[in-house]
């Protein structure tokens, strides 16, 4: 019987690209796919605290052993802003273009451009709660490029590159981001736990 895991996201770039690393390890499912089309709440004001929340709803209303992830950009010299609300920074309506552009706006005149992308998985099998973490450090530069990812991914140079997240091929990026990082942990406790 083949193993299945909820992932509680609508997001499709997000489930393009955790099916890309998880390859074949278990069929992963979105919310379309059991039938959920809530708008699950996120008013944690943490990413570990948002990804439990859309966790545990997806437990308690549909059964499903799943996992959820909130993914946050922590600027320094903003204070680690957005952060939590990376999504919603220019609004309510997660318009990632004005995200951007108010970023670029806050960031002008700014010497220290770090910055990191963070990812938190809340990871629910059985009765048992994990938390698992990915982080990749890097740089906002002055204007977006590229045209690939989503999100802020055309202003975020990764350490080490010098072609934003927008301009790397999805393997590149797949195996080299935050999202990348925490999944492959995910990936190993499955592994270890053989619960699923």
């Amino acid at each position: 019987m083949e193993q299945s895991l909820v992932f509680a996201t609508n997001n499709k770039h997000k489930l393009t690209e955790v099916r890309a690393i998880t390859g074949d390890l278990f069929r992963l499912l979105s919310l379309e796919d059991i039938g959920c089309f809530d708008d699950i709440p996120e008013t944690a004001d943490t990413l570990e605290g948002n990804a439990l929340l859309k966790a545990r709803y997806v437990k308690q209303k549909f059964g499903y052993d799943c996992f959820a992830d909130d993914t946050g950009l922590e600027i320094k010299a903003l204070h680690n802003a957005p952060g939590v609300i990376s999504a919603r920074y220019a609004g309510e309506d997660k318009d990632s273009i004005a995200n951007m552009r108010k970023v670029l706006c806050n960031m002008q005149n700014q010497k220290d451009r770090s910055a990191r992308f963070r990812t938190v998985i809340a990871l629910i099998i059985g009765e048992k709660e994990y938390l698992l973490e990915g982080v990749i450090e890097g740089t906002i530069i002055e204007d977006a490029r590229g045209d690939a990812g989503f999100g802020y991914d055309p202003i975020f140079v990764p350490q080490g590159f010098t072609e934003t997240f927008a301009e790397m091929r999805a393997d590149v990026k797949n195996s080299i981001s935050h999202r990348a990082c925490a999944i492959n942990k995910l990936k190993q406790l499955i592994d270890a736990k053989q619960e699923i």
